[in-house]
């Protein structure tokens, strides 16, 4: 049963000079070499200053290591040749969205049309994990349970303090910016699959969008794909730290499952609550206290991460991700990427170039050197 957990990641890279420290708007210098090597795994994002990878569908995690790292790989490469570096991180610490170029295409065109400066400001990069669970009302059932989970796992993904050259005190800003367009933040319960697809037709109907794709939840059955799709976290700097999470991703997927199978389940949240835990993670990342809505008490967010580890323990080793899944503690004594940029921010008297040359540095750590001739 397990192979049917398939994995596919989508990581957001920030296009960066390694001169200035800021961004830019290079991509279509990328893009074509890209297209060469790597053809639909590599795309534009709306703004130029950002290029998107995405892994094939992998059979496990060993797979999704290999596709990212070397994606990473070829992607910092056709960056250097261009004099770039590339960025894993969720904001830059000073570059302004209204110096930034919207891409050429008419997806983009028709987005900014419709939100306006909502979108022009959406200089934020992410990561998206999708899990694959073929059936429909499954893939329901299960977005439903995990919601819970979403903020323990964003508070170990932070990396997005900085905005516009301001020390915001949150170690997850992406998320306020994000929060500003429409269809986002943490789904509601639905009853079934027809539940939530008549919830899409009837946007349709209604000229609220196109198609899925539109809705931007943190967790949302793929349009297209027989995945569910997670996007609550920032994208960690580090390729081992983003390994670990899409392994727990999986790992949470597989065990609701089973629980399922033995008619358990697991207890459904209100949404309302499961956002009060999302705004901690958001202000106080690894620091904070999360709210423990069985117990119905404050509990430090790290104590609640080790909890979440001992849930999904029994289904690590079928699922072949024992080594990814103990990296979560090393990310637990270490930080994250918030967490290092602030580090380096106070340790270097305020300066953003060296919390930019730290995060160019930590972004390549753990991957080849070298991915072809």
């Amino acid at each position: 049963m397990f192979s049917q957990f398939t994995l596919g990641i989508e990581e957001e890279f920030q296009i960066v000079d390694p001169v200035t420290r800021e961004l830019k708007s290079h991509v279509s210098e990328i893009l074509e070499e890209g297209k060469l090597l790597l053809g639909e795994k590599i795309k534009p994002e709306m703004i130029q200053s950002m290029i998107e990878v995405g892994t094939g569908v992998c059979a496990n995690i060993s797979e999704a290591r290999e596709d990212i790292t070397t994606l990473r790989c070829i992607i910092s490469s056709l960056a250097k040749k261009k004099g770039m570096e590339i960025v894993a991180a969720s904001t830059h610490p000073f570059s302004k969205w209204s110096e930034q170029l919207i891409y050429d295409g008419d997806r983009y065109k028709l987005l900014v049309d419709e939100l306006q400066m909502v979108a022009r400001s959406l200089l934020i990069f992410g990561v998206h994990v999708h899990v694959g669970i073929p059936d429909l009302e499954r893939r329901i059932q299960i977005m439903n349970a995990a919601r819970y989970f979403l903020p323990h796992i964003l508070a170990m993904t932070t990396s997005s303090p900085f905005w516009l050259g301001f020390n915001t005190g949150l170690k997850s800003y992406r998320c306020e910016v994000f929060k500003k367009f429409p269809r986002t933040e943490i789904p509601d319960t639905f009853e079934s699959y027809q539940q939530y697809q008549s919830y899409v037709d009837l946007l349709i109907k209604m000229n609220c969008m196109q198609d899925g794709s539109k809705i931007w939840w943190d967790v949302r059955p793929h349009h297209l794909f027989p995945t569910l799709e997670f996007r609550i976290c920032d994208i960690p700097t580090r390729v081992d730290d983003t390994i670990a999470v899409a392994a727990l991703f999986q790992a949470i997927v597989a065990k609701l499952t089973i629980l399922i199978d033995k008619n358990l389940g697991f207890r459904i949240y209100h949404r309302r609550l499961i956002l009060e835990n999302k705004w901690r993670a958001i202000r106080y990342g690894l620091d904070g206290m999360l709210l423990d809505l069985g117990k119905q008490k404050e509990v430090p967010v790290k104590d609640l991460i080790r909890e979440l580890l001992e849930f999904v323990d029994d289904v690590v080793d079928p699922l072949d991700s024992r080594k990814e899944i103990e990296h979560i503690h090393t990310i637990l004594d270490r930080g994250t990427s918030a967490d290092e940029q602030l580090r380096v921010f106070e340790e270097s008297g305020g300066d953003f170039n060296a919390v930019v040359d730290m995060l160019i540095v930590n972004t390549m750590e753990n991957v080849p050197e070298k991915c072809f001739d």
